[in-house]
């Protein structure tokens, strides 16, 4: 009988037609070096990016130390410039150390691996960043996942456990809402119980906190022993890479434990230049972690949305992923860009457009998205 040759990736076909029946389907989009829109989708938030300053910083670390690390950082790819970042980052937020990896979503999952393991309990946010729910899924530990911004579950979670190690993990400012974790109730939690707290302020760093230095450092939790804190550079900073920031004996044993860390290649050096020229503006204008919230709020009263935003981030949420989608383009073709998130990355019925305030917005900018987004939600 003949065989009949059938392609191992023909499922394939089948989940792409039903995600376009659903309106799921996703494609890339090149962008040029200059857009012609009005970008209200990056996490660009405190318009650093383009910075001279920062360039500046990328190019001088390039043409001093090559255009890649040549290794991961225990081999070769640790430079005088990596250390003297994480000095500088450290100080910056409070923390005591800082150990810099190719990216948060690395720095996430190095962190809650390292730093959870079998025997041991995670308790985590149920919306979490997608990096935060990887590693709870690498950690070997029993995963508990609480109802959004629940302390009372997450009490119970720990007081109920049977491990003698816990951690509790959250993001700062949940990057899909843009609203806040309560960091100072979990953290009493957290002591009442024994546990560990790691805080992502990915989106929290730039934004929230004395001079963009995190909400961590607004709730007076900044250096606390048993807290970890785990940053992008990719967003406020306009760079790449991520940290992890926490006590020495944190650090040093992430170096011994942290696969990420140990095998990737270390972040190179043009990132980590550009970083640090970044951090150095953040540090001599303080009033763009202002205006992040400033321009958020305007747009958040425009997009008739009832909360004002406690971040960057402004969620016009308006249910079905087609209809999001439709708006998404009906601003584009305004010139404007704005994000639109469906699932699974939201809830399903929750599919909306995501806008990101930035710091350096111009009048003119902020009078088009006004036009534009008055325009376009008035039919949505």
């Amino acid at each position: 009988m003949k065989r009949v040759e059938v392609s191992p990736l023909a499922w394939l076909d089948d989940i792409e037609r039903q995600r376009r029946a659903a309106g799921l389907r996703r494609a890339l989009r090149a962008r040029p070096p200059v857009g012609a829109e009005l970008d209200l989708a990056s996490n660009d938030y405190l318009g650093l990016s383009q910075h001279p300053d920062v360039i500046d910083g990328g190019v001088a670390a390039l043409r001093t130390w090559g255009a890649g690390s040549s290794g991961s950082r225990l081999v070769t790819g640790n430079t005088e410039l990596h250390e003297a970042f994480e000095a500088a980052l450290a100080d910056f937020v409070g923390a005591e150390s800082a150990l810099v990896f190719s990216s948060g979503y690395t720095a996430n999952l190095g962190a809650v691996v390292a730093l959870s393991g079998p025997g041991s309990l995670l308790v985590s946010d149920a919306l979490t960043h997608a990096s935060l729910v990887d590693a709870c899924r690498l950690s070997k530990a029993r995963v508990v996942v609480t109802p959004h911004r629940d302390v009372t579950a997450v009490e119970q979670a720990l007081s109920s456990r049977a491990e003698d190690r816990a951690v509790v993990i959250t993001d700062s400012v949940f990057s899909a809402d843009g609203d806040l974790a309560p960091l100072r109730q979990l953290h009493d939690a957290c002591r009442r119980h024994g546990a560990l707290l790691i805080v992502d302020e990915a989106h929290g760093l730039g934004v929230r906190g004395t001079g963009g230095r995190g909400l961590l450092e607004e709730v007076g939790l900044a250096g606390a022993p048993d807290v970890v804190m785990t940053v992008t550079m990719s967003k406020a900073l306009g760079s790449q890479g991520g940290a992890v920031l926490g006590p020495v004996a944190v650090r040093d044993h992430l170096i011994d434990a942290a696969r990420p860390f140990i095998f990737d290649t270390g972040l190179a050096p043009a990132a980590v230049g550009s970083a640090w020229a970044a951090l150095g503006v953040l540090i001599a204008e303080p009033w763009r972690a202002r205006d992040v919230l400033r321009y958020s709020a305007e747009l958040a009263r425009v997009c008739d949305v009832p909360d004002r935003p406690e971040s960057a981030v402004v969620s016009v949420i308006l249910g079905a992923p087609e209809v999001a989608l439709a708006a998404a383009t009906a601003c584009l073709d305004r010139g404007v860009r704005v994000g639109c998130f469906r699932p699974p990355t939201v809830p399903a019925g929750t599919s909306r457009l995501r806008l990101t305030a930035r710091a350096s917005l111009s009048e003119d900018e902020m009078a088009l998205a006004r036009k534009a987004l008055t325009e376009v939600l008035s039919t949505a």
